[in-house]
């Protein structure tokens, strides 16, 4: 019985698209970014509640606890420098690497680093 729910949103689906695509016109636009010399990170201790912001060049890294966050690369849309911020970032504890990918300022927990004390997320790109 619970896989009639699933199967009939499947067989939708394709309608569903056709429906909503001109209400999301902007959904297929392809948005130019433009790399960024560095980035403002923030760290967040769970445990007591401190924050800190970081900032740091392109290839630079901090240390929050015993995690050190390296920003490999920053960019933001080249129409709108105040726009939303993705960094490729790269958090290890010692040898063991915890995270590395993509994340989003305007979507953090998109893709987030999973850890039970210490958060990062993404503010903004520097460009000076």
């Amino acid at each position: 019985m619970k896989r009639l729910p699933v199967l009939l949103l499947l067989a939708l689906a394709p309608v569903l698209a056709l429906a909503l695509a001109p209400v999301l016109p902007h959904a297929q636009e392809s948005v130019r970014a433009t790399r960024a010399e560095g980035a403002v990170l923030r760290g967040l201790d769970r445990v007591n509640g401190q924050f800190e912001d970081y900032e740091l060049q392109a290839g630079g890294t901090a240390a929050l606890g015993p995690l050190s966050i390296t920003l490999l690369e920053c960019r933001y849309p080249a129409d709108n420098p105040a726009g939303d911020a993705f960094a490729h970032l790269n958090i290890a504890a010692g040898a063991e690497t915890l995270f590395r990918g993509w994340m989003l300022a305007s979507s953090p927990a998109l893709n987030a680093m999973d850890h039970p004390r210490y958060d990062v997320w993404v503010l903004r790109c520097t460009t000076s």
